[in-house]
This record gives structure tokens, C-alpha cells and sequence, in this order.
């Protein structure tokens, strides 16, 4: 007898059909992990594949995001972590490779911050959102790492004493421009958190927050970095600069992605 984790081909196929007749491009992948996720349990299956098929991000679908090599775990309302933001990890990773104090702002879920103490072992890692709901999810992620997760607006958030103490400040701000939400995916815009997305007018209004505090925040030779886009870089770079931070950019084409970093003199 087949292990009830362990599907038949005829049960894949139709949930398989099912999610690609919603448009679903990896319909057979994203079929394997509900079946797994469900742990067979047809109603669980059923459930399942509804909330796919109208439109919930498979992550939120089956409760769990892959990043940086690890189960993620996500709860609706919630930003998924985004496999590219990975690149964004291991840019700190090469440039504090002995890192003992580490910040992840703009948590979410907590993956940046889980990564990046997976790989750093013994490490002090606090993590902040000003997201109820985030903060609920990233304790899932972080404390079996032996993390800290607070709540509160940016640094408001966290302890005074690590002020002039961090070696890697990973700072996943929002940066989608106001007016260009509407023109994110659907995934995105109707089943994200719009804090999460939303940089204001030119995408770049908590950047211009962050940049401004993190020197005082960051050990000396401190790195803050965050994700941006294409056509945001040369501003992510002059707001950084402007800040007193020596500004670099690291680039991904393959995934793709760009990192910019701050580094305090």
C-alpha cells in the first residue's frame, strides 16, 4: 500500500489539470506541493487547490516559502519572500563573513534574518516590522535560530544597546513607486500587504528613513543593504551617499537582481 503522503499519478493529474485550466504556468510542480502539503487528506487537497485557482500565491496556499535552502514558513497578510532576495543574503554573507551583530529590518516573514543566521551560526539577530501579522510570522522563523523579533516603525523597534554594534543591517524596504501598484502582479497586489510594497511616490521614501539612521546603527565597517530595481539604482545609490555611507551597487542578472550597499566609514 502506497504511503498516503505519496499520491497517485491519477490524483496529480487532476489536480494538475485543474490548476493549469486557472492559469497556473508550473501546474504539475505546484500539484506535487499541495499533495505533499495536504498529507492526503482530499478535503485538504480540495481546499487547497480552490484558494490556488482563484488566485492565492501558492506560498500562502500550502504555508511555507523555499529561501536560501530553508522552509520559510507564511501566513496570509504577510509578504512571501522572493527567491531573489536571496542574492541580497549572500552579498552580506561575502562582505561580514564573521558578522555577530545582525539586523533584519523590514522583516516580513523573517527569511532574510533566518538566512543569514543559518549561515552565521552563533550571531545576535534581531529582526522588526511594523506588522502585527509579520512579527507573528517571523517569531515562527527566527527564535528556533535563537532570534529576536520586535515590533515597532524601523529602528523605533529595537534594543538601544545595539546602537554602533551591527555588522549587517539587511533592510528589505518597500520600493514599488505609488502610483505603479496597480501594475504588479495580481498575486501581489491583491493579496499582499500594500506596507509592504509601497515606497510612496518615488519608491524610495523609506530608503531616505533607513539611510538616514543606519550610521549611527552600524559597527564600524557596517554594512546596510537592500534590494532595488533597474531604474531606481543611481537615486538608491545618492540617498545612501548622501547619508555619509560609502554606496556601492552588486548586480544579479540571472535571478535578477540589484543590491545596493551602504557600508559606514
Amino acid at each position: 500500500m502506497p504511503h498516503r503522503s505519496d499520491p497517485s499519478p491519477s490524483s496529480r493529474d487532476a489536480v494538475a489539470a485543474t490548476l493549469r485550466a486557472a492559469g497556473c504556468v508550473f501546474a504539475e510542480d505546484e500539484a506535487d506541493m499541495i499533495l505533499a502539503a495536504a498529507d492526503g487528506d482530499p478535503g485538504a487537497v480540495d481546499r487547497m487547490v480552490t484558494r490556488r485557482a482563484a488566485g492565492l500565491p501558492l506560498e500562502l496556499v500550502v504555508g511555507w516559502a523555499e529561501f536560501g535552502g530553508r522552509r520559510i514558513l507564511v501566513e496570509p497578510g504577510v509578504f512571501v519572500p522572493r527567491r531573489r532576495t536571496e542574492f541580497l543574503v549572500e552579498q552580506a554573507l561575502a562582505l561580514a563573513p564573521d558578522a555577530s551583530a545582525v539586523v533584519d529590518l523590514c522583516c516580513g516573514s523573517g527569511a532574510v534574518g533566518a538566512a543569514l543566521a543559518a549561515a552565521l551560526g552563533a550571531v545576535d539577530l534581531h529582526a522588526a516590522d511594523v506588522d502585527r501579522a509579520a512579527v507573528r510570522c517571523a517569531r515562527r522563523n527566527v527564535a528556533p535560530l535563537g532570534g529576536h523579533v520586535h515590533q515597532g516603525d524601523l529602528f523605533d523597534a529595537l534594543p538601544a544597546r545595539l546602537r554602533g554594534r551591527v555588522d549587517i543591517l539587511a533592510a528589505n524596504v518597500p520600493y514599488v513607486p505609488s502610483d505603479e501598484i496597480a501594475l504588479l502582479p495580481a498575486e501581489a497586489r491583491d493579496h499582499e500587504p500594500r506596507a509592504a510594497l509601497d515606497g510612496g511616490t518615488d519608491g524610495l521614501d523609506v530608503l531616505r528613513r533607513v539611510a538616514a539612521e543606519a550610521p549611527a546603527w552600524l559597527a564600524p565597517g557596517g554594512h546596510v543593504l537592500t534590494e532595488t530595481s533597474p531604474h531606481q539604482a543611481r537615486a538608491a545609490l545618492s540617498v545612501f551617499t548622501e547619508a555619509g555611507l560609502d554606496a556601492g551597487l552588486a548586480i544579479c542578472e540571472e535571478r535578477p537582481a540589484r543590491v545596493v550597499i551602504g557600508t559606514r566609514r
